[in-house]
């Protein structure tokens, strides 16, 4: 029987090991999968949908169903979840002790849209009284010069958004005072360096992590999986296959990742971790699915919004495919 080709650009996850080396294969679907960096796979997705599936910064992709039609049709699966409060740096000089110090300053971001972005303005604000218009955004390369929001922007004009001039990167704008801080997914090189110029906000970010869930039963989805449109509309069954593809794979990781007999990746304590994060966020704190994230995908639905990202709020439900959110019940 010939099997549909289709080619998935993602990164290098334990979550998706099974489908890159094809222990987990999609009913009808043969996979290419490319394993490529992130920031690549988003750009070179929305620019030109290179590829029939790809993983997808779920901000851009909330940007996308803007338009008319709509490129892309999502899948509940997340490739990435992070808690992001050690996304916060500040320079040291800027006289930023406490999150509400933020106010009133210059702050870089890579793209406005980074998803890591709003989750960070959407915290600031619901939690540490930091409004997303009390603060002055730069955007621009961080380690070299002359990066671009992927997907064009509409902002209000109350936000006060601006590009950095060019050949100027904002790792080092942040080491040399340019900007008084960063709120960036990667780690900017300075502060991987040990430049005492440059620190986090938060000095304990797993205690300021942990109290975040505590308050609010949140842990943050970063991207999504997506199927170019042409590709869902002339074969719909593929939702439902990747779908359950997916799931297998994240299952099979997360089975084998509890296991003492070697450890799979250089963490010393990798298995006490583990124990731990189950015991603060549950049994299956990756979880994939709507109705398990309905009200994390509904407050950064709301983030998204408030934030001028999206004209009107959206509802989690109408981020995805209809077949890729219930299932057949024997």
């Amino acid at each position: 029987m010939t099997r549909l080709r289709l080619t998935l650009a993602c990164g290098d996850y334990d979550r998706t090991r099974a489908l890159q080396e094809g222990t987990v294969r999609p009913d009808g679907i043969d996979l290419t999968y490319l394993r490529l960096p992130v920031e690549e796979t988003f750009f070179r997705m929305i620019r030109h949908q290179e590829f029939e599936v790809a993983e997808m910064s779920l901000s851009s992709y909330v940007v996308s169903l803007q338009a008319d039609p709509a490129p892309f049709v999502a899948l509940p699966v997340y490739t990435s979840r992070m808690f992001r409060h050690g996304s916060i740096y500040c320079h040291a000089g800027a006289g930023i002790s406490t999150p509400s110090d933020l106010r009133g300053k210059v702050v870089g971001t890579p793209e406005y849209q980074v998803t890591a972005g709003v989750w960070v303005r959407g915290v600031l604000a619901d939690q540490h009284g930091v409004p997303v218009d009390s603060v002055s955004y730069v955007t621009g390369g961080q380690e070299r010069p002359g990066r671009v929001e992927k997907a064009k922007l509409d902002l209000p004009d109350h936000l006060r958004v601006s590009r950095i001039a060019a050949g100027k990167m904002l790792s080092a704008m942040l080491a040399e005072g340019e900007i008084d801080a960063l709120y960036t997914p990667r780690i900017p090189s300075p502060f991987a360096a040990h430049d005492p110029r440059v620190r986090r906000l938060f000095p304990d970010v797993v205690a300021a992590e942990q109290e975040y869930y505590a308050a609010t039963g949140i842990f943050p989805i970063m991207h999504v999986v997506v199927i170019r449109r042409d590709v869902y509309e002339t074969y719909p069954w593929v939702a439902q296959s990747l779908q359950k593809a997916f799931v297998r794979a994240k299952d099979e990781a997360s089975r084998d990742l509890y296991d003492s007999s070697a450890l799979r990746f250089m963490l010393p304590w990798l298995t006490q971790q583990l124990e731990e994060a189950r015991q603060l966020l549950g049994d299956d704190f990756w979880s994939y699915g709507l109705d398990a994230n309905h009200e994390t995908l509904e407050t950064f639905l709301r983030y998204h919004h408030e934030q001028g990202l999206s004209r009107r709020l959206l509802s989690p439900a109408e981020l995805f495919a209809p077949e890729a959110t219930e299932s057949a019940v024997i």
